[in-house]
């Protein structure tokens, strides 16, 4: 169907990509990278994240670009009986089908959970959504508004200002992953029974596992927690302190690491005091604790005392802008950015963040432009079903 063949390890699996904007597509870009032939199915007027300017690269919105690469896009109608018909045929093809509607929104296109399990009985059918399927289900899944309601954005922000939203969608990505996850494991029970299943995964849902500890302060200890700036609620120093020229993040986070921070410092002595000698200790007496810290961190540069902190295996690092974070992938040998396609169509994207020693990510296909395979895979659809 496509002469660069894909490799990975999800090499031959073939995804219909019924979703748009962000979780439903980052999560079949991962795919994609990993190997699978994905099928980014959009209506007459595109995913909205193409018109989501600016920033933009050329007359392309860099947000569409950054989550949509290694896939085949075919604009279809779904209003139209001979495109649903496709898109219904597609379904039937494929190994996953993704889609992120409004809990059954496809139904009425013949292209619902059971009408798509019923043609295909193998298929992986995922959906996300913002609240689940249940009651939840006619409130639109918009990741602002999970990160208000579920508890995040109480968290974020200074003790004595407004609560404030993570700088990305923090849930939308979390949820694109957890989709990957339910996924592949999927995949693997069909492999072993023959049968597909629904996956479904809400952003509510993946939020309140991904508050992780102030999740468990409140189920396990029956404690709301509160906003608190930078700071740690159960460790310290684990925050942003200042030094001769900018902040700098310290995060001694076990008894060890505080000892070796002392040492460097030149402060021994204050890892042996009893207000200090624990963590436990060290956070009850965080107020007491840091004007010490500061004043010896206010004798170098945040870079210099990276240097020395790390060396001594002391956690610690600069606060960085975006570009500063992609300078410290390239010192690291991260390899940050590569390039997906070739000549004019060639764009530097993120690079996939695992890597296989057997079957490494693949980036041959630019994200697609509306409707770029659009011919070929109606032709491909119209022709001899797949036994």
């Amino acid at each position: 169907m496509t002469d660069t063949e894909p490799r990975g390890p999800l090499s031959g699996v073939l995804v219909a990509d019924f979703s748009r904007v962000l979780a439903g597509p980052y999560a079949t870009m991962l795919l994609a990278d990993m190997g699978a032939d994905v099928i980014k199915v959009e209506g007459p007027g595109g995913d909205d994240t193409r018109t989501w300017t600016p920033p933009a690269r050329g007359e392309a919105s860099t947000y569409y670009l950054g989550v949509n690469r290694g896939k085949r896009s075919i604009a279809l109608d779904l209003r139209d009986e001979g495109d649903a018909e496709a898109a219904r045929e597609l379904a039937r093809r494929a190994d996953v089908l993704v889609e992120n509607f409004r809990p059954g929104g496809l139904d009425k296109y013949g292209l619902g959970h059971e009408a798509v399990l019923a043609a295909n009985p193998g298929i992986v059918y995922a959906s996300i959504s913002g609240f689940g399927s249940g009651p939840g289900a006619r409130v639109p899944g918009y990741d602002l508004m999970v990160q208000a309601m579920s508890g995040l954005m109480s968290l974020t922000g200074e003790p004595d200002g407004p609560p404030y939203r993570a700088g990305i969608s923090v849930f939308d990505v979390m949820a694109g992953n957890h989709a990957v996850i339910g996924i592949l494991a999927a995949l693997r029970h069909r492999e072993a029974t023959g049968r597909g299943q629904h996956v479904e995964v809400n952003l509510m849902s993946s939020a309140l596992t991904g508050l992780v500890n102030q999740s468990s302060a409140y189920v396990a200890g029956g404690v709301v927690p509160y906003r608190m700036g930078n700071a740690h609620p159960s460790v310290f120093p684990y925050e942003p302190l200042p030094t001769a020229d900018q902040d700098l993040i310290v995060a001694a986070a076990n008894d060890g690491q505080f000892r070796k921070l002392c040492e460097v410092l030149g402060i021994p002595e204050v890892a042996g005091d009893p207000r200090f000698a624990r963590n436990a200790s060290r956070t009850a007496n965080r107020e007491q604790l840091r004007p010490i810290l500061v004043e010896r961190l206010a004798l170098r540069s945040a870079d210099e005392w990276f240097d020395l902190l790390v060396d001594a295996g002391v956690p610690c690092g600069p606060i960085n802008t975006i570009d500063g974070g992609f300078a410290a992938a390239e010192r690291f040998g991260l390899d940050p950015v590569v390039v997906v396609g070739e000549g004019e169509r060639a764009v530097p994207t993120t690079r996939h963040p695992i890597r296989f020693s057997e079957t490494p990510a693949g980036y041959a296909l630019p994200p697609p432009e509306l409707n770029e395979h659009g011919a070929e895979l109606r032709t491909w659809l119209a022709g001899e079903r797949r036994s």
